[in-house]
């Protein structure tokens, strides 16, 4: 049975691998940064890649679309910033309210921050969940830890699920994955040696815990660096040098701590290698360290997809009564 998705605030595609491997098809893509769009296009070409801002956007030609997604801006939530929630321009809940209300999917799923659950958006949260339950959802929301699903970083991430009334009581939220995700040394050794670096070994056994959250920055703030200073602290701890990144992998005579590359931030964030990024560095890196990780991704779009085909599945078992 095919499945449709409707994804705002695409960003460089870390929830659309995810979806898409749960098997939905994109119908459309919403993303307002030129660079973001332009890696959605280099790797999905036959994807509706649709360039400009989620407020100009109208869902109704999808009307009925099965899952209707997005990353909205974390910043009027985050602890990192002013959380001036409803009262930041960058706000884009109220649009996505918006186009849930046309397109009428049958599943919603809205990623953010973990500031988001804090006590100061009690209020915003409860107008969240009343006016979807006008719209005919019920929704939850939970604390998804990155690591919890093979991702070698903690990355605590808030996933705000609203299914509708006739597929809520076949949902069920994801389950933790019964493994330890490998960590930063293991993960990254094949590509700290690819040059040939001699320390490369005595490197992967110094790094031998999971990564800190690699932070992305916003447009007019965070560049090419891994973070402010707790940080990089946290990124020395496992020897890695976070004031900046690197064009390659460490020289076969290099000493000191490495820099990480762009395709070793990709793969923390568990990002397939195949998966290319288009843009100067900066941006790209902000592309990568924005994005929601597409094995999260996936874990939860792919409980929203087996409760859409359960409740599919019920209602073809119905038999109706003779009269």
């Amino acid at each position: 049975m095919k499945l449709t998705c409707v994804e705002i605030c695409a960003g460089g595609g870390g929830q659309a691998i995810g979806i898409e491997n749960a098997g939905f098809e994109a119908e459309a893509l919403v993303e307002i940064d030129p660079s973001s769009c332009a890696t959605l296009r280099l790797n999905r070409p036959k994807w509706n890649v649709i360039e400009g801002d989620v407020r100009e956007f109208s869902a109704v030609p999808y009307k009925g679309v099965d899952l209707f997604a997005g990353g909205v801006p974390c910043p009027p939530f985050s602890i990192a910033g002013k959380q001036l929630g409803k009262d930041d321009e960058r706000d884009l809940f109220p649009e996505a309210i918006r186009l849930i209300e046309e397109c009428q999917p049958k599943a919603v799923m809205l990623e953010n921050v973990r500031g988001f659950l804090g006590a100061v958006f009690e209020d915003y949260r409860r107008k969240l969940k009343s006016q979807l339950q006008a719209l005919g959802y019920q929704t939850s929301w939970q604390l998804l830890n990155a690591s919890d699903f093979g991702v070698t970083q903690l990355r605590p991430r808030v996933v705000i699920v609203a299914v509708r009334n006739d597929i809520a009581p076949f949902y069920h939220p994801p389950l933790v994955m019964d493994r330890i995700p490998p960590t930063v040394g293991q993960l990254l050794y094949d590509l700290m040696s690819e040059r040939g670096w001699t320390g490369a070994k005595t490197w992967r056994d110094r790094a031998d815990d999971i990564a800190p959250t690699l932070v992305g920055g916003s447009k007019k703030h965070g560049g090419a660096d891994l973070g402010p200073t707790r940080a990089k602290a946290a990124w020395a701890a496992l020897g890695v040098n976070g004031k900046s990144l690197s064009n390659e992998a460490p020289d076969p005579d290099f000493v000191g701590m490495p820099r990480l590359t762009i395709r070793m931030t990709a793969r923390i964030q568990g990002f397939p290698d195949s998966w290319k990024f288009a843009g100067l560095k900066t941006a790209t890196y902000r592309q990568i360290g924005n994005a929601f990780p597409p094995p999260v991704a996936n874990a939860v779009a792919t409980q929203l997809r087996t409760a859409i085909l359960a409740a599919a599945t019920s209602k073809k078992k119905v038999v109706p009564i003779a009269s």
